[in-house]
């Protein structure tokens, strides 16, 4: 026969087991949750078209700046 304090360690234990695996299964599945809400926000639509908008801002920002001046023929430095 078991004496009352294994009894109670034993259960003690089953306890805690029991509580690390609630505890996993519930960080798994929140994690899982924002991983496929980061999915859908990678492959949706929506984020395409923003990209591209950006995209053209910088094709129209980068055709407005100014040429860079050679430095070949500014003449203000010779060796």
């Amino acid at each position: 026969m078991m004496k009352k304090s294994t009894f109670g360690a034993a259960l003690a234990f089953l306890a805690a087991a029991a509580g690390v695996l609630t505890a996993v299964a519930l960080y798994l599945r929140r994690r899982e949750q924002e991983l496929d809400e980061y999915e859908k926000l990678l492959f949706s639509d929506e984020y395409d078209d923003e990209e591209a908008e950006d995209d053209e801002q910088d094709d129209t920002a980068s055709a407005d700046a100014e040429p860079l001046a050679d430095p070949d023929t500014d003449g203000d430095i010779s060796f």
